[in-house]
């Protein structure tokens, strides 16, 4: 019966292992900074399933120490951490980041940019329609950010900031 239940001793070893990694992770985030929980990307994913994986794996783990698991996870928080700080490099984040991608501008669908980002022109009209788009010539341009989310500048908007655009369109690689 003990296989099925574990004994108490062992069940309280669990879940001290399991509260100490979540706190451990929890002052980990907080010294981290505010993006890793915001908006993923591909890095911020891995880090937070990788965090998962041990506060969820460890405290079950009867040949893992806590102090095993928090050596690992603080790696990992730190790894993440630094990453972050080698993002300003634009070379790291060329490596790191996915390019913005413009894939309607001024009305016209930009079918290359849409196939580079791994959408379709029918993801692209959900897209617009989640927008309360109904008419692409009212579209100035519609942006897949680096993130996964889609900006949409309208046509009737103000003007858009002319460096804003530059940038969009420079980080478009082609």
């Amino acid at each position: 019966m003990d296989q099925l239940t574990g004994g108490a001793a062992q069940l309280g070893w669990v879940a001290l292992k399991a509260l100490l990694l979540y706190v451990t992770a929890v002052f980990g985030f907080r010294l981290g900074e505010r993006r890793t929980l915001a908006e993923m990307s591909a890095f911020d994913f891995i880090a937070a399933v990788g965090v998962g994986a041990i506060i969820g794996r460890v405290p079950n783990a009867s040949t893992t120490s806590y102090l095993a698991g928090a050596v690992t996870l603080v790696t990992i928080l730190a790894a993440h951490r630094i990453i972050s700080k080698l993002r300003q490099v634009p070379q790291i984040a060329e490596l790191v980041d996915h390019p913005p991608r413009i894939l309607l501008s001024d009305g016209k669908i930009l079918r290359d940019e849409i196939r580079k980002a791994g959408l379709t022109q029918d993801d692209l009209y959900g897209i617009l329609r989640q927008h309360g788009v109904t008419d692409l010539n009212e579209i100035r341009l519609v942006v897949f950010e680096q993130r996964g989310k889609v900006s949409v500048i309208k046509s009737t908007e103000s003007k858009p900031d002319s460096q804003l655009i530059s940038a969009v369109r420079s980080g478009s690689r082609k």
